[in-house]
């Protein structure tokens, strides 16, 4: 048999455990070729430029014909 709790848990408490498992808003720095936001150690998706150098290209595909 399993043990169980001799007291129940307070709301507080189980207020307290659960504070942490919120949503939190992405951390967003600035673009520095195109000053737009993007995240941290992430290629910037308006330029493709990352840490000064472009590292994807943006654009429309061309379709062959």
């Amino acid at each position: 048999m399993a043990p169980l709790p001799k007291q129940k848990t307070p709301k507080s408490k189980k207020g307290m455990r659960r504070s942490q498992q919120r949503i939190k808003a992405p951390a967003l720095s600035e673009c520095s070729h195109c000053h737009a936001p993007r995240r941290p150690h992430h290629v910037c998706g308006e330029c493709g430029y990352y840490k000064g150098r472009e590292a994807v290209v943006i654009g429309t595909p061309e379709l062959p014909e």
